[in-house]
């Protein structure tokens, strides 16, 4: 390499490019831009033999490549001794006492990279169905989290990897750099997003570290957590911090258990609900399945999934007779086709949210069954 404040071959430098003796002498100090804008510099074709006739007693070089044309002076590199100078693909190199080397071979670019044929051991064909579903679930697994998860699981469950591995473990490993615990985690993850899919969450994961605090717990309390982390958030999707934070608790604080708190057919107010269910506070609901930490209840319009603290208990006994036959009344009129009208589903609304019918309530709903042709409804409300 050129040590600082050193030329390599000054006097062939100036007498290639046409310089006033002593331009390239360190001790000038001369600016790069002085060379470059300098009208007279010569860009012509140089040849070592004929520097060497006129400059005797030089160091002798070598020429690496046809010398059309030489390079500008900002385009000079050094490579240890040698002093490259470069235009597009042609350069001028100086080594010192070097005699003429002969020039490389014509580049062919396909002498530098040879494509290597693999030699796969087909254990099992593959049927043109199967092969087709291979391609499609392996593209899904380099896109999203949930669906690797669903795509690794079929891809599992159906040895569609058969045709070229032993194990599932080889494939994956090979196939997606996928260690056996990463595809375990997809696989789970994937199926909590699946149940919380079946339990009628609307604010889903987005990736798979928001549900690997839950992948341990029942379906149920999977469900449980991730309703507590989305409220937790906001009503947005949570972190996975905030998801591990809300376990975090419930070890500190196990859930009630739904099964010890109410019966089937239990009536309730609905209490704290956040959301799209937010507007079911203050309604009745009836158990119609208590699980191990949420109960399935009842309303005037639809099926609710709620947690124990969302249920305030009724403990009236006429309550327990009347609701669910309103329930069922209220229902009927709801599944008429053309029900429409803006009076009787206000009316049936506000019923939904009262434990009991007053005289008049009850007359209004039975001109409502008579408009809609339910009237012959078995009841013993208000006998």
């Amino acid at each position: 390499m050129l040590g600082r404040n050193q030329v390599a071959n000054p006097e062939f430098l100036e007498a290639v490019f046409g310089l006033p003796i002593g331009w390239t002498d360190p001790s000038e100090l001369r600016a790069a831009t002085q060379l470059l804008g300098n009208a007279d510099l010569h860009l012509g074709t140089a040849s070592i033999q004929d520097w060497q006739r006129s400059h005797s007693g030089a160091s002798s070089t070598s020429i690496a490549s046809s010398s059309d044309s030489v390079a500008d002076i900002s385009d000079l590199v050094t490579d240890n001794s040698t002093l490259i100078v470069k235009r597009g693909e042609r350069a001028v190199s100086t080594k010192p006492n070097r005699v003429r080397e002969p020039d490389p071979e014509p580049y062919d670019e396909s002498s530098l990279v040879k494509a290597e044929s693999v030699q796969v051991e087909v254990l099992e064909e593959l049927d043109e169905d199967e092969e087709r579903d291979r391609h499609r679930l392996e593209l899904r697994v380099e896109r999203a989290f949930y669906e690797a998860g669903v795509a690794l699981r079929e891809l599992r469950d159906r040895r569609l990897y058969r045709s070229t591995h032993k194990t599932f473990e080889d494939y994956i490993r090979e196939r997606f750099g996928y260690s056996r615990i990463t595809a375990h985690y997809k696989i789970a993850a994937a199926a909590v997003v699946d149940n919380l899919l079946t339990n009628g969450e609307q604010i889903l994961p987005t990736n798979e570290r928001q549900v690997r605090d839950l992948m341990k717990y029942t379906p149920e309390l999977q469900c449980s957590i991730w309703s507590q982390s989305v409220e937790e958030a906001g009503g947005k999707v949570p972190s996975g911090r905030i998801v591990k934070g809300i376990v975090e608790q419930l070890k500190e604080k196990p859930l009630v258990n739904a099964k010890n708190y109410c019966q089937v057919g239990d009536v309730f107010t609905l209490v704290r609900l956040e959301g799209k269910e937010k507007k079911y506070n203050g309604c009745w609901a009836i158990a119609i399945e208590p699980r191990d930490f949420t109960v399935i209840v009842n309303v005037h319009d639809t099926t609710l999934i709620v947690k124990p603290e969302n249920l305030n208990k009724i403990d009236s006994p006429e309550a327990h007779r009347q609701l669910p036959q309103i329930l069922q009344r209220i229902r009927r009129v709801r599944e008429v086709p053309g029900f429409r009208d803006r009076v009787a589903y206000t009316m049936l609304e506000h019923m939904g949210k009262q434990t009991y019918l007053t005289p008049l309530e009850e007359k209004i709903l039975q001109v409502i069954e008579r408009e809609y042709g339910v009237e012959d409804v078995d009841r013993e409300v208000g006998s």
